[in-house]
């Protein structure tokens, strides 16, 4: 399952510090705009939109996307061609990969893992759970 998204071309006026939270530095993602700790780790090849925010010791690999107001947190892990979008949130040791998405106000958390083509959306909380395949969830849809 993969989902067609226009993204937004971005201008990135400097991909070196721009802010600073408890100590630890954020700079603008070449690629979308959006902000990344200096704890974090983003490839170049992945897509980081301009309101997502990716903290803590999380990384995100590939050509995973992040889009929208998601935040991505802790030690969570997005690669492949993983798309997250709307509010989304993955964090703790949450691992979304593969062809899977989550959006909406979802929640991905604890040890939990998302992959395959799987779908998590609407007000969905995943903890500590393997969702895989072409599994959908939504909560309040």
């Amino acid at each position: 399952m993969m989902f067609d998204f226009e993204l937004e071309t971005v201008r990135v006026p400097s991909t070196g510090d721009v802010l600073e939270v408890d100590g630890v530095k954020y700079h603008h993602h070449s690629n979308g705009g959006g902000l990344v700790a200096e704890t974090a780790t983003v490839a170049e090849t992945a897509y980081v939109g301009p309101f997502a925010v990716v903290c803590g010791s999380a990384r995100v690999s590939e050509n995973a996307k992040i889009l929208e107001r998601v935040h991505i947190c802790d030690n969570a892990q997005i690669s492949g061609n993983a798309q997250i979008w709307g509010c989304a949130t993955v964090l703790e040791n949450a691992r979304v990969y593969g062809n899977a998405g989550v959006c909406g106000n979802a929640i991905i958390s604890g040890d939990s893992e998302v992959y395959d083509n799987a779908l998590i959306s609407g007000e969905s909380m995943i903890l500590d759970a393997t969702i895989c395949g072409d599994d959908e969830i939504c909560a309040h849809c």
